[in-house]
């Protein structure tokens, strides 16, 4: 390897894991905020939450269309540009000065995030050998298990003075990692076809293993935000739980999956990814089982932390997987992966309260996830083919 290759394979780990703390922390710290926001713009209770969904729609609508877009074009380009207008965008936000202009601002948040936070997951099959992709893999997914350990509390301290003090400081973060993505990040030439959207997802729909895959990663993940939108809710009802202790519970499980992030390409290397993916099954398997009957929170809060460790062991095996279904469209693939994260959460927020409600505790959400690993799990068996299986 060159030392300008040694140069690049040791700055791509570092600046992905930046752009996707970045991006994340700007995620997680709406809602901590939401009842000061609410306070700061006279708006009714009952509307602040379209100042968390004001940017999930516009990421999901925008990355429809930039995934395939992107394809056309240097990565380190479409990187720039959505990290630009993010940090921007960001930034203004904590100069909102009516409820509709915050929703608007954070609407072109999640535009530009739908923009510029998929090249990262797009670029580094691209960028380093194929043997090294899945560790550095694991940096962005570091971020992302960094940004919602530290989101919640960060905000909340920047927010004692002010609420427009945590956007100003996201956005100014924002513009020093554009710089050093600018500065540092190497050219990724476009691969893509010129053919139209529709037919580039035509296209990746008829490749084979794709569709299991994706429904794969769809069952996956509503089971995933099933048990993290309802475990304080848990927490809070069988234990009782101050919403303190319950922050405080969920910064543990984040941690779980900072440190799973951390620890999981030598867990790949010794199991290589298919027996990874078995093992991970199996342990999601048996916590879910046992978590309705936790004799106490110690052991609830430990079973949770177990299963987000196991998350930040796998989740870079599932972008390794997707992205290895082309050469070509690697851009698509990943908006339509974060387009499926969104759905799956969107999923399970509808159908896990009635779960709750039907049982009166933490089992439906605890059998819910269960099925969904089993399904998720036997989609992925079906799917890889010998050679992935035995990547390290």
């Amino acid at each position: 390897m060159s030392k300008f290759s040694v140069r690049v394979m040791k700055r791509i780990p570092l600046l992905s894991l930046v752009v996707m703390a970045v991006v994340a922390t700007d995620t997680f710290l709406v809602a901590p905020l939401l009842p000061d926001l609410t306070r700061r713009f006279g708006n009714s209770a009952e509307q602040a939450g379209w100042m968390v969904s004001a940017y999930a729609i516009g990421y999901c609508l925008t990355a429809v269309f930039s995934g395939p877009l992107s394809d056309r074009f240097d990565r380190k380009r479409v990187l720039v540009l959505g990290m630009a207008v993010f940090s921007v965008a960001t930034a203004a936000c904590g100069l909102a000065w009516t409820f509709e202009s915050m929703l608007a601002l954070r609407f072109l948040t999640g535009v530009a995030a739908a923009v510029g936070s998929p090249q990262i997951w797009a670029a580094i099959p691209q960028l380093v050998p194929a043997d090294k992709v899945l560790s550095v893999m694991a940096a962005p997914t570091a971020g992302l298990t960094i940004a919602q350990l530290a989101g919640v509390p960060v905000g909340s301290f920047l927010a004692a003075r002010s609420t427009s003090v945590p956007f100003i400081v996201v956005g100014a973060l924002g513009v020093l990692v554009t710089i050093a993505v600018i500065v540092w990040f190497p050219s990724v030439p476009s691969r893509g076809s010129s053919g139209s959207l529709l037919g580039q997802y035509v296209e990746l729909a008829h490749t084979p293993h794709a569709l299991g895959r994706f429904a794969a990663y769809l069952i996956f993940q509503t089971g995933n935000f099933a048990v993290l939108s309802f475990a304080p809710t848990w927490f809070a009802d069988d234990f009782g739980l101050t919403t303190a202790r319950i922050g405080v519970a969920m910064i543990v499980l984040g941690a779980g999956n900072t440190v799973g992030a951390l620890v999981g390409p030598r867990m790949v290397r010794r199991l290589d990814a298919g027996r990874t993916l078995v093992v991970a099954t199996v342990v999601y398997a048996c916590v879910y089982v046992a978590l309705p009957v936790s004799p106490g929170i110690r052991q609830a809060v430990a079973g949770l932390t177990l299963t987000f460790a196991v998350g930040g062991v796998i989740f870079p095996v599932f972008q390794m997987l997707l992205q290895s279904l082309t050469t070509t469209a690697r851009g698509t693939v990943s908006a339509l992966t974060n387009v499926l994260m969104y759905a799956g959460s969107t999923i399970a927020g509808i159908i896990g309260g009635p779960l709750i409600l039907a049982t009166g505790g933490f089992a439906g959400i605890s059998v819910l996830a269960l099925i969904a690993v089993l399904v998720s799990g036997a989609l992925w068996a079906a799917s890889w083919s010998r050679s992935e299986a035995s990547v390290s």
